[in-house]
């Protein structure tokens, strides 16, 4: 019996020598990473861009003028309006504005939104300004009495003591600049609006000695 053999030769190859003369590879470049300047310049510019527009083409915003006369909001209330399917929503508002000068008013509005409802208001309010007679002091020349609705009020100069009154009267008073006072509620009602209105009332007949 004959045994075959078989014999792999395995071939070995040399290391290429560089050859003398020939130009070295250049080593591969490093990709520099590409800069995106889109959000810098968005970051330092906004959506605004030169001579202060802004990526829609309009122009710079006008600034809101100061109105003459300061606001507050003495009450909001939910109310509901019966309809056929059910009920709609919506908000009252009672405010009151005043230059502190001598010039106050009281309005109330209704709204889908607070928002609304205070513009309404306040727009309200501006219909119905009176004009308040005040002493040199800042207070007023006599006693006065009036009766709106379920509210009667009654103001009483007191010179030195300040504003002394409470619920929505302080607020009128100090709307309408009027100081050195006393005032005071002779109902038990809490309605703000019409304590309120009695007392624009009451100021608006404060004539002059």
């Amino acid at each position: 019996m004959t045994d075959t053999t078989t014999t792999m030769d395995t071939e070995t190859r040399a290391p290429e020598m560089p050859v003398e003369g020939a130009p070295e590879a250049a080593p591969a470049a490093e990709a520099a990473p590409v800069r995106d300047d889109r959000r810098s310049s968005r970051g330092s510019m906004g959506r605004r861009g030169p001579g202060g527009r802004d990526s829609r083409g309009r122009g710079p915003r006008a600034p809101r003028e100061r109105s003459e006369f300061d606001q507050a909001t003495l009450e909001v209330r939910r109310v509901a309006r019966v309809m056929a399917g059910g009920r709609r929503f919506s908000f009252s508002v009672t405010v009151v504005i005043g230059d502190r000068k001598g010039r106050v008013g009281v309005g109330i509005g209704k709204g889908a939104d607070t928002a609304l409802a205070i513009d309404k208001a306040v727009r309200d309010a501006k219909k119905h300004l009176v004009t308040v007679n005040r002493t040199p002091e800042g207070s007023i020349a006599h006693d006065v009495s009036t009766k709106y609705a379920s509210s009667i009020v009654t103001i009483i100069p007191s010179p030195g003591r300040g504003v002394v009154a409470g619920s929505a009267m302080r607020a009128v008073l100090e709307h309408a600049g009027v100081t050195n006072v006393v005032a005071k509620i002779l109902t038990r009602t809490k309605n703000k609006l019409t304590i309120a209105r009695a007392t624009v009332a009451a100021l608006a007949s404060a004539g002059s000695r």
